[in-house]
This record gives structure tokens, sequence and C-alpha cells, in this order.
């Protein structure tokens, strides 16, 4: 799958990465990320990533050929998705993010900061 991801309904705003580990790369986003978020990007399998570890108002977009070919020869392979975007990194000029992975799933439901999780 390489192509825009369709969010459900909220307010998305602040991003950041909550975790990295072998495996799987899970993005977290929110309104404000202080004491909460309510979304979660989990892409398992990754295989490549450039990304800000916190970002905001993200706009996601289709790869680019160049981006595609660049991930097929580092990877080796065709990644079973393909996630491109352009955010506000905190600098003055746009980041861009570029995440290929073996799948992805989007998770909505409130979960707590503060070391303790609770879904809703």
């Amino acid at each position: 799958m390489a192509g825009v991801i369709e969010l459900p309904d909220g307010s998305w705003w602040d991003w950041d990465v909550l975790s990295w580990r072998p495996g799987e790369l899970r993005l977290a986003a929110g309104h404000d990320l202080a004491y909460h978020h309510g979304l979660e990007l989990v892409f398992t399998d990754p295989l490549y990533a450039v990304c800000p570890a916190a970002f905001q108002d993200p706009v996601f977009r289709a790869p680019t050929p160049d981006e595609a070919a660049l991930v097929a020869r580092r990877c080796g392979e065709t990644p079973g998705v393909l996630v491109a975007f352009e955010a506000d990194g905190g600098g003055p000029e746009p980041v861009s993010g570029l995440i290929a992975a073996g799948g992805l799933e989007v998770v909505r439901g409130l979960v707590l900061r503060h070391g303790h999780r609770q879904r809703r």
C-alpha cells in the first residue's frame, strides 16, 4: 500500500514517535500530547524510516517515484506500506517523513501519558 493515509476524524495536530522497537514503529497523535493521545499509527516490520521525533500538522501524501525507488534500493524489496508526509518540525522549513513497513494499523483510543494506559 503506497499512498495517503486516511485518518479518522479528530484533532491530530501534535505527533511524536511513541516507541520504536524491533518489529514496530509507533507514532502517537492528539491535540496536546502533554497528558494523553487519542490516535496511534502502528507500523509493523519497519524497513526504512526517516521521521522526526516530534512534529505538528502533518500532510500525508503519496510517495514520489524517487522516494519509492530509494526505498526499493535501500531495502531490496517493495514494502507492504510506504507512507510519506510533510510536517512542521519547529524550524523555518517543513520536514519530510518517509516510512516503509510490512503493515500499518490505525488505532484510536485514549492513552494517558503518565506511565499507564487506558483504552476506551
